[in-house]
């Protein structure tokens, strides 16, 4: 987006996160009667919905760029290489980067941007994708305070209902991520093991899920939901609510971190050591799996099924 009073808010990468933040800022954008978003995705298509509310759709990514969320370090990079080449159009413009990438990634980003005039925002965001369908996600905001400025109208009460201010190192807003993945992954390891030596000793899955709901929180809640109603393992053509690839690339990101720092995340590297037998499992199976899928591998270890009884019903397996 431009950082002026004519600002032309664009977007890039249409997975089931960015679609559905995308959407919120479309509405937004239109409710307040500013300019169209106008994105770009890989697949154009899968911006239909997009396109039925008023976004406009652009050939090329760097016609966003040029004219006013990507999922891994590569793709980022590659995509900053193709808006580099626009070089002064670059000049006044902030670039808000909802992924979650290696922290060095996104200083060198920002370093490049800011050379060619660019102004980079990191803000990385927590948060399932029925969240930010729901506009609820938190964001962590790092970057020059003039520029997070410029694009706070965009976050709280849009695709948000809160942000954090980081500081002035987009780095910093992306240690703070990964640091929330590594608390998200233990958790899930830890009540994948609860569940599983719960149906072990005989006590209801209901019961336990209820103390983890009163005792331990909302979100605890949610991510043990996503074992006990079968998410972890969708039904066939139904996407994760997040991606048991992203959760291994996100994970790894902590551990490589913690060794670079001369240190090691035992939980951290149970998670993404287990996350890599649901991937092996996901491949010989053909079935898609969510990043709490860890839960099916602890189950198989101690002698059960991947697939609980719920998803087995689910799927006229028993």
């Amino acid at each position: 987006m431009a950082a002026d009073e004519s600002s032309r808010v664009g977007w890039i990468g249409l997975g089931s996160m960015g679609l559905a933040m995308a959407q919120n800022i479309q509405k937004h954008l239109k409710a307040t009667g500013q300019p169209s978003l106008c994105y770009w995705n890989r697949t154009i298509s899968k911006g239909e919905e997009l396109k039925n509310i008023g976004g406009e759709p652009y050939n090329h990514a760097i016609e966003v760029a040029w004219n006013c969320r990507v999922s891994d370090d590569d793709t980022l990079k590659s995509l900053v290489d193709q808006f580099a080449t626009i070089g002064s159009s670059l000049r006044r413009k902030i670039f808000v980067d909802t992924t979650t990438v290696h922290p060095d990634t996104t200083m060198a980003v920002a370093k490049k941007l800011g050379k060619l005039g660019g102004t980079y925002i990191a803000a990385p965001v927590f948060g399932s994708t029925p969240v930010a369908q729901a506009g609820q996600l938190l964001v962590a905001v790092a970057g020059r305070a003039s520029a997070v400025s410029v694009i706070e109208p965009y976050l709280k009460g849009v695709i948000a209902r809160g942000v954090i201010r980081v500081g002035e190192d987009p780095a910093q807003a992306l240690l703070l991520k990964t640091t929330s993945n590594m608390l998200t992954a233990g958790m899930m390891y830890l009540i994948s093991e609860a569940h599983t030596l719960a149906e072990k000793s005989g006590l209801p899955s209901s019961v336990l899920e209820s103390l983890i709901e009163q005792n331990l929180g909302t979100y605890a809640y949610g991510v043990s939901k996503r074992m006990t109603s079968g998410a972890y393992l969708p039904a066939e053509g139904q996407t994760p609510q997040s991606s048991l690839e992203l959760g291994i690339k996100d994970v790894q990101h902590g551990v490589d971190l913690a060794r670079s720092k001369g240190m090691r995340l035992d939980v951290g590297e149970a998670y993404v050591e287990a996350a890599k037998e649901a991937k092996q499992w996901s491949s010989e199976n053909g079935r898609a799996l969510d990043s709490s899928s860890v839960f099916g591998v602890v189950r198989k270890r101690a002698g059960f099924e991947f697939e609980n009884e719920v998803v087995q019903e689910r799927d006229g397996s028993v």
